[in-house]
Protein backbone atom coordinates (compact mmCIF):
# COMPACT_ATOMS: atom_id res chain seq x y z
CA UNK A 1 0.00 0.00 0.00
CA UNK A 2 1.04 3.47 -0.62
CA UNK A 3 0.91 5.17 2.55
CA UNK A 4 0.58 9.40 2.76
CA UNK A 5 0.91 10.87 6.63
CA UNK A 6 -1.26 13.41 6.95
CA UNK A 7 -0.15 14.45 10.40
CA UNK A 8 3.22 14.81 11.52
CA UNK A 9 4.69 15.95 15.08
CA UNK A 10 8.57 15.91 15.59
CA UNK A 11 7.94 14.11 18.93
CA UNK A 12 5.64 11.47 17.60
CA UNK A 13 4.43 9.63 15.13
CA UNK A 14 1.28 10.50 13.23
CA UNK A 15 -2.23 9.76 14.91
CA UNK A 16 -4.44 9.68 11.75
CA UNK A 17 -2.93 8.03 8.50
CA UNK A 18 -3.98 7.99 5.43
CA UNK A 19 -3.51 5.32 2.62
CA UNK A 20 -4.62 4.20 -1.36
CA UNK A 21 -4.75 0.64 -1.51
CA UNK A 22 -6.90 0.59 -4.38
CA UNK A 23 -8.33 3.22 -7.03
CA UNK A 24 -11.13 5.13 -6.02
CA UNK A 25 -10.46 3.92 -2.29
CA UNK A 26 -9.17 5.42 0.87
CA UNK A 27 -8.04 3.85 4.37
CA UNK A 28 -8.14 5.98 7.12
CA UNK A 29 -5.71 4.19 10.16
CA UNK A 30 -5.88 5.44 13.59
CA UNK A 31 -2.51 5.25 14.96
CA UNK A 32 -2.24 5.38 18.40
CA UNK A 33 -1.87 2.26 19.67
CA UNK A 34 0.30 3.24 22.50
CA UNK A 35 -2.79 4.71 23.92
CA UNK A 36 -5.03 1.73 22.41
CA UNK A 37 -6.30 4.26 19.89
CA UNK A 38 -7.79 6.39 22.37
CA UNK A 39 -9.89 9.07 20.60
CA UNK A 40 -8.32 12.05 22.39
CA UNK A 41 -9.61 15.33 21.23
CA UNK A 42 -6.50 16.18 18.93
CA UNK A 43 -6.78 12.85 17.16
CA UNK A 44 -10.65 13.41 16.59
CA UNK A 45 -9.86 17.14 14.69
CA UNK A 46 -7.44 15.39 12.26
CA UNK A 47 -9.63 12.56 11.48
CA UNK A 48 -12.70 15.32 10.99
CA UNK A 49 -9.91 17.26 9.06
CA UNK A 50 -9.41 14.25 6.66
CA UNK A 51 -13.07 13.31 5.96
CA UNK A 52 -13.48 17.15 5.01
CA UNK A 53 -10.82 16.98 2.56
CA UNK A 54 -12.26 13.68 1.12
CA UNK A 55 -15.74 15.64 0.84
CA UNK A 56 -14.27 17.65 -1.53
CA UNK A 57 -12.26 14.90 -3.71
CA UNK A 58 -14.52 13.20 -6.26
CA UNK A 59 -11.84 10.36 -6.68
CA UNK A 60 -12.65 9.34 -2.86
CA UNK A 61 -15.25 6.52 -4.03
CA UNK A 62 -15.11 4.55 -0.58
CA UNK A 63 -13.27 5.19 2.75
CA UNK A 64 -12.20 2.64 5.20
CA UNK A 65 -11.86 3.64 8.57
CA UNK A 66 -9.50 0.92 10.64
CA UNK A 67 -7.33 1.24 13.79
CA UNK A 68 -4.65 -0.67 14.40
CA UNK A 69 -4.08 -5.14 14.73
CA UNK A 70 -4.97 -5.17 18.31
CA UNK A 71 -7.57 -2.00 18.44
CA UNK A 72 -9.76 -0.35 16.37
CA UNK A 73 -10.35 2.39 19.25
CA UNK A 74 -10.62 1.61 22.84
CA UNK A 75 -12.55 4.91 23.59
CA UNK A 76 -12.67 8.51 24.66
CA UNK A 77 -9.09 9.48 26.21
CA UNK A 78 -10.15 9.83 29.89
CA UNK A 79 -7.63 11.39 31.58
CA UNK A 80 -8.71 14.26 29.10
CA UNK A 81 -12.51 14.63 30.98
CA UNK A 82 -10.96 13.95 34.17
CA UNK A 83 -12.06 17.91 36.39
CA UNK A 84 -14.09 19.13 33.29
CA UNK A 85 -16.66 21.24 33.21
CA UNK A 86 -19.99 21.01 31.73
CA UNK A 87 -19.21 24.20 29.67
CA UNK A 88 -15.97 23.41 28.77
CA UNK A 89 -17.38 19.50 27.69
CA UNK A 90 -19.81 21.99 25.96
CA UNK A 91 -17.26 23.77 24.16
CA UNK A 92 -15.85 21.15 22.29
CA UNK A 93 -18.66 20.32 20.19
CA UNK A 94 -17.41 17.00 19.46
CA UNK A 95 -20.96 16.18 17.89
CA UNK A 96 -19.95 18.19 14.58
CA UNK A 97 -16.24 16.30 14.74
CA UNK A 98 -17.97 12.74 14.58
CA UNK A 99 -20.50 14.33 11.64
CA UNK A 100 -17.66 14.83 9.64
CA UNK A 101 -17.62 11.03 9.53
CA UNK A 102 -21.17 10.14 9.97
CA UNK A 103 -21.98 12.79 7.13
CA UNK A 104 -19.64 11.59 4.45
CA UNK A 105 -21.79 11.58 1.77
CA UNK A 106 -20.00 8.05 0.21
CA UNK A 107 -19.61 5.01 2.07
CA UNK A 108 -17.40 4.72 5.04
CA UNK A 109 -16.54 0.79 5.78
CA UNK A 110 -15.48 0.49 9.27
CA UNK A 111 -12.78 -2.24 9.92
CA UNK A 112 -12.96 -3.43 13.19
CA UNK A 113 -10.31 -5.55 15.29
CA UNK A 114 -9.68 -6.06 18.55
CA UNK A 115 -11.59 -3.45 21.21
CA UNK A 116 -14.12 -1.08 19.85
CA UNK A 117 -15.58 0.28 23.60
CA UNK A 118 -17.24 3.37 24.91
CA UNK A 119 -16.27 6.31 21.93
CA UNK A 120 -14.50 3.57 19.62
CA UNK A 121 -17.94 2.05 18.84
CA UNK A 122 -19.69 5.12 18.74
CA UNK A 123 -17.22 6.22 16.01
CA UNK A 124 -17.61 2.78 14.13
CA UNK A 125 -21.48 3.42 14.23
CA UNK A 126 -20.88 6.33 12.05
CA UNK A 127 -20.03 4.17 9.47
CA UNK A 128 -22.16 2.78 6.91
CA UNK A 129 -20.81 -0.94 7.04
CA UNK A 130 -19.20 -2.58 10.11
CA UNK A 131 -16.81 -5.48 9.47
CA UNK A 132 -16.01 -7.06 12.74
CA UNK A 133 -12.80 -9.63 13.41
CA UNK A 134 -13.86 -12.89 15.64
CA UNK A 135 -11.94 -11.67 18.40
CA UNK A 136 -13.47 -7.96 18.81
CA UNK A 137 -15.61 -6.70 21.53
CA UNK A 138 -17.83 -4.65 21.32
CA UNK A 139 -19.29 -2.32 23.76
CA UNK A 140 -20.95 1.18 25.85
CA UNK A 141 -18.94 0.84 29.43
CA UNK A 142 -19.68 4.58 30.28
CA UNK A 143 -21.88 4.17 32.74
CA UNK A 144 -19.52 2.45 35.25
CA UNK A 145 -17.88 5.59 34.73
CA UNK A 146 -20.61 7.60 35.86
CA UNK A 147 -21.51 8.86 32.37
CA UNK A 148 -23.21 8.02 29.41
CA UNK A 149 -22.38 7.05 25.86
CA UNK A 150 -22.42 11.00 24.87
CA UNK A 151 -21.32 10.89 20.76
CA UNK A 152 -24.25 9.39 19.83
CA UNK A 153 -24.11 5.99 21.30
CA UNK A 154 -27.58 5.81 23.10
CA UNK A 155 -29.13 6.46 19.59
CA UNK A 156 -27.27 5.09 17.16
CA UNK A 157 -27.22 2.00 19.14
CA UNK A 158 -31.16 2.29 19.62
CA UNK A 159 -31.85 2.47 16.01
CA UNK A 160 -29.38 -0.57 15.06
CA UNK A 161 -30.44 -2.97 17.45
CA UNK A 162 -33.40 -1.63 19.17
CA UNK A 163 -35.05 -0.69 22.63
CA UNK A 164 -34.25 -4.12 24.53
CA UNK A 165 -30.51 -4.84 23.16
CA UNK A 166 -29.78 -0.83 23.39
CA UNK A 167 -30.82 -0.97 27.17
CA UNK A 168 -28.97 -3.86 27.70
CA UNK A 169 -25.52 -2.60 26.72
CA UNK A 170 -26.05 0.56 27.66
CA UNK A 171 -27.31 0.56 31.10
CA UNK A 172 -25.11 -2.54 32.13
CA UNK A 173 -21.70 -1.45 30.40
CA UNK A 174 -21.16 -5.14 28.97
CA UNK A 175 -19.07 -5.41 26.13
CA UNK A 176 -20.20 -8.48 23.58
CA UNK A 177 -18.43 -10.45 21.35
CA UNK A 178 -18.35 -10.04 17.02
CA UNK A 179 -20.60 -12.64 17.11
CA UNK A 180 -23.21 -11.83 19.36
CA UNK A 181 -22.67 -8.19 17.74
CA UNK A 182 -23.87 -9.83 14.39
CA UNK A 183 -27.01 -11.60 15.88
CA UNK A 184 -28.58 -8.27 17.23
CA UNK A 185 -27.67 -6.24 14.22
CA UNK A 186 -24.71 -3.93 15.20
CA UNK A 187 -22.47 -5.18 12.52
CA UNK A 188 -22.36 -6.42 8.70
CA UNK A 189 -20.34 -9.19 9.02
CA UNK A 190 -17.85 -11.19 10.47
CA UNK A 191 -14.31 -12.29 9.33
CA UNK A 192 -10.98 -13.90 10.73
CA UNK A 193 -9.07 -11.42 12.49
CA UNK A 194 -6.16 -11.31 9.88
CA UNK A 195 -8.85 -10.80 7.10
CA UNK A 196 -10.69 -7.49 8.66
CA UNK A 197 -8.41 -5.21 6.66
CA UNK A 198 -8.41 -6.89 3.64
CA UNK A 199 -12.29 -7.47 3.35
CA UNK A 200 -12.80 -4.67 3.90
CA UNK A 201 -10.97 -2.66 1.13
CA UNK A 202 -12.60 -5.63 -1.41
CA UNK A 203 -15.66 -4.74 -0.08
CA UNK A 204 -14.54 -0.62 -0.62
CA UNK A 205 -13.16 -1.77 -3.91
CA UNK A 206 -15.85 -3.33 -4.76
CA UNK A 207 -18.22 0.06 -4.49
CA UNK A 208 -15.50 2.55 -5.61
CA UNK A 209 -16.01 0.56 -9.33
CA UNK A 210 -19.87 1.09 -8.64
CA UNK A 211 -21.95 4.01 -11.04
CA UNK A 212 -21.24 7.10 -8.37
CA UNK A 213 -24.27 8.85 -8.37
CA UNK A 214 -26.52 5.42 -7.64
CA UNK A 215 -23.64 4.79 -5.04
CA UNK A 216 -24.39 8.13 -3.62
CA UNK A 217 -27.83 8.45 -3.50
CA UNK A 218 -28.62 4.74 -1.58
CA UNK A 219 -26.79 6.19 0.88
CA UNK A 220 -28.58 8.99 1.15
CA UNK A 221 -31.78 7.75 0.89
CA UNK A 222 -31.08 5.14 3.53
CA UNK A 223 -29.46 7.58 5.99
CA UNK A 224 -32.77 10.02 5.60
CA UNK A 225 -35.37 7.30 5.63
CA UNK A 226 -34.39 6.00 8.43
CA UNK A 227 -35.76 9.04 10.62
CA UNK A 228 -38.68 9.81 8.36
CA UNK A 229 -42.32 7.96 7.39
CA UNK A 230 -42.43 5.46 4.92
CA UNK A 231 -44.66 7.35 2.66
CA UNK A 232 -41.87 10.14 3.11
CA UNK A 233 -39.55 7.56 2.40
CA UNK A 234 -40.82 5.96 -0.27
CA UNK A 235 -40.76 9.51 -2.14
CA UNK A 236 -37.30 10.26 -1.49
CA UNK A 237 -36.74 7.04 -2.56
CA UNK A 238 -38.83 7.47 -6.20
CA UNK A 239 -37.50 10.84 -6.86
CA UNK A 240 -33.33 9.09 -6.42
CA UNK A 241 -34.46 6.98 -8.95
CA UNK A 242 -35.68 9.41 -11.27
CA UNK A 243 -32.23 11.82 -10.96
CA UNK A 244 -30.68 8.24 -11.61
CA UNK A 245 -32.14 7.61 -15.06
CA UNK A 246 -30.68 11.45 -16.19
CA UNK A 247 -26.77 10.08 -15.65
CA UNK A 248 -25.14 8.26 -18.51
CA UNK A 249 -23.96 5.27 -15.90
CA UNK A 250 -27.27 4.47 -15.57
CA UNK A 251 -27.52 4.29 -19.83
CA UNK A 252 -24.95 2.21 -19.62
CA UNK A 253 -25.52 -0.09 -17.15
CA UNK A 254 -28.86 -1.37 -19.18
CA UNK A 255 -26.97 -1.46 -22.18
CA UNK A 256 -24.36 -3.54 -20.84
CA UNK A 257 -26.78 -5.98 -19.09
CA UNK A 258 -29.02 -6.02 -22.27
CA UNK A 259 -26.04 -6.65 -24.78
CA UNK A 260 -24.24 -9.48 -22.38
CA UNK A 261 -20.72 -7.28 -21.51
CA UNK A 262 -19.37 -5.58 -18.91
CA UNK A 263 -20.30 -2.27 -18.32
CA UNK A 264 -17.63 1.13 -18.46
CA UNK A 265 -18.70 3.06 -16.07
CA UNK A 266 -17.54 6.67 -15.33
CA UNK A 267 -19.15 7.99 -12.49
CA UNK A 268 -21.52 10.33 -14.36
Amino acid sequence: MNTVTTQETEARPAEVLVEHPSPGVVLVRINRPEARNALSMPLRRRLADVFREFEDDPSVRAVVLTGTQRTFAAGADINSMIGVSAVEMYRRHTERLWAAVGRFSRPVIAAVNGHALGGGLELAMNADIIIAGEGVRLGQPEVRLGILPGAGGTQRLLRAVGKFQAMRLCLTGVSITAHEAYEIGLVSQVVPDNEVETGAVAMAAEIAALPAVAVEQIKEIIQLGADASLETALALERKALHILFSTKDKEEGLRAFAEKRAPAFIGE
